[in-house]
C-alpha cells in the first residue's frame, strides 16, 4: 500500500488548518499537502501551522511556484522548517501558473530553465554549499545558508508535460502527478521522468479527487458535474477523469490501482462538503 495523504484545500480558511492536521493525523494519515495558489495561502506559512499541530505528520508544499520563490529564500524558508520538524518537509515546486505569474509580473523567458536552475540552487543551499549561479533565469553570487537543516528535505515538482516531467526526472527527488490521471496516463507520465534519469527512489506522488457518496446515482451525477473542470484540463471525457467517487469501501481497491500504475504516494483530495469527515472514512477504509 502507497503512503496515504490528505491535501487541505486552499478554499478552506487557513484558521481550520491546524485541527484539520491533527485530526487527520490522529486518523493514520501519512501525509497533509497544502496548497500555494496566487490569492489563496502562503504555502510556507501553512506547512508551518501543519507541522505545529502534529508530531508525526509529514507535510509537502504543493507547490511553490518558481516564479514566485526565489530559491535562496524559498531554501531559507525551507530550511527553517527542517530544522524545527526534521524528516517531516516535503518541499513542492513547480512553474506556476502562466497566467498568474504574468499578473505578478515574474513571468519567466524560459520557464523550464527557471525551474531546473531554481531545483539545483535550493538543494546545494539546503546542503550548507556556498552557491553562486549565473544562469539563464536565476542569478546567485556567494549565497549560504547560515542554518542549514540537517535532514535535507525532498524536492519534489508538480509538473505536467513531456518536457518538465523529463527535468524532474533528471534534478528532482520526485514528481507530483496532476489529479485525474488513469493508470496508463501515470505510467506514461513515469516514463517520461525515467527518461530524465530518475531512479526508483524518486517518489511519485499522485493526487486523487474523492467524494465519499453511497448512493449511485449521486455519486454518478456529481461525478458528471464536479470533474468537468479537470476533463477539460486534461482533454479527455469526463468518464475517463480518475476519481475516488462513490462508497468509503471502494476506495482501497482505487488506491491500489493507482499504486499498481505506479504511485508511491497517493493524497486524496476531498470535495463538496465535510473534507475532514470524507477524508477519515477513507482512512479508516484503508484500515488506518
Amino acid at each position: 500500500m502507497p503512503r496515504i495523504g490528505v491535501m487541505f484545500d486552499c478554499n478552506r480558511a487557513p484558521e481550520e488548518l491546524p485541527e484539520f492536521a491533527a485530526a487527520l493525523e490522529a486518523a493514520g494519515a501519512d501525509d497533509l499537502w497544502v496548497v500555494e495558489d496566487l490569492g489563496w495561502n502562503g504555502g510556507v506559512s501553512a506547512a508551518a501551522l501543519a507541522l505545529a499541530a502534529t508530531t508525526r505528520l509529514r507535510v509537502g508544499i504543493g507547490i511553490a511556484p518558481a516564479p514566485f520563490r526565489s530559491p535562496a529564500v524559498y531554501a531559507m524558508e525551507i530550511a527553517t522548517l527542517a530544522r524545527i520538524h526534521p524528516g517531516r518537509v516535503v518541499a513542492g515546486i513547480g512553474h506556476g501558473v502562466g497566467d498568474w505569474m504574468r499578473r505578478i509580473g515574474n513571468a519567466p523567458k524560459s520557464p523550464l530553465s527557471l525551474l531546473e536552475e531554481s531545483i539545483v540552487a535550493i538543494r546545494d543551499l539546503l546542503n550548507g554549499e556556498t552557491v553562486s549561479v549565473d544562469g539563464r533565469e536565476v542569478f546567485l553570487e556567494d549565497i549560504k545558508l547560515v542554518h542549514p537543516p540537517s535532514v535535507v528535505p525532498p524536492i519534489v515538482t508538480g509538473v505536467v508535460k513531456p518536457k518538465s516531467l523529463e527535468l524532474s526526472g533528471r534534478v528532482a527527488d520526485g514528481t507530483i502527478l496532476v489529479e485525474g490521471l488513469q493508470p496508463a496516463q501515470i505510467a506514461e507520465s513515469i516514463g517520461h521522468i525515467r527518461r530524465g534519469g530518475a531512479g526508483e527512489d524518486h517518489e511519485i506522488i499522485t493526487f486523487a479527487f474523492l467524494h465519499v457518496e453511497d448512493d449511485p446515482e449521486r455519486a454518478a451525477a456529481i461525478r458528471g458535474t464536479a470533474l468537468t473542470g479537470q476533463a477539460g484540463f486534461l482533454g479527455v471525457p469526463v468518464d475517463e477523469v480518475f476519481g475516488l467517487i462513490g462508497p468509503a469501501s471502494d476506495v482501497p481497491a482505487g488506491v491500489r490501482v493507482l499504486a499498481d500504475g505506479g504511485a508511491d504516494t497517493v493524497i486524496l483530495r476531498p470535495f463538496g462538503d465535510d473534507h475532514l469527515g470524507q477524508a477519515v472514512a477513507a482512512l479508516k477504509a484503508l484500515g488506518r
